[in-house]
């Protein structure tokens, strides 16, 4: 299972709440692949397509696809923000990082 912080909890239910979809969900999906691995990313949904789990993690609904849903054990979904840049974190789990090394493929980290 994916771990979700009390932070980024209440930064995605703030952002909910100021587009006026307090009962709506996060979606995390499969972007794609990339040099690095895959690839997840986020959205906002009001209902989970047919074939995601929901799980509930302090009133945030999250929906994710059943097939990505095993390859997030052990991952953490993080929200920080040091006053000049603001964002959401997947780390941990099976998430490795090309760009400490360099990256091979071309993108820049």
């Amino acid at each position: 299972m994916i771990t979700i912080t009390d932070k980024a909890v209440e930064k995605i239910k703030t952002i909910l709440a100021a587009e006026g979809k307090s009962s709506w969900g996060l979606r995390i999906f499969n972007a794609g692949r990339g040099c690095c691995g895959p690839s997840y990313g986020l959205d906002i949904n009001e209902k989970p397509l047919t074939d995601e789990e929901i799980i509930e993690n302090n009133g945030l609904k999250v929906f994710m696809d059943k097939k990505i849903f095993a390859s997030l054990t052990g991952m953490k979904l993080d929200y920080y923000d040091d006053g000049e840049q603001a964002g959401f974190t997947l780390t941990g789990g099976s998430v490795s990082s090309c760009c400490p090394g360099g990256s091979s493929c071309g993108e820049t980290c």
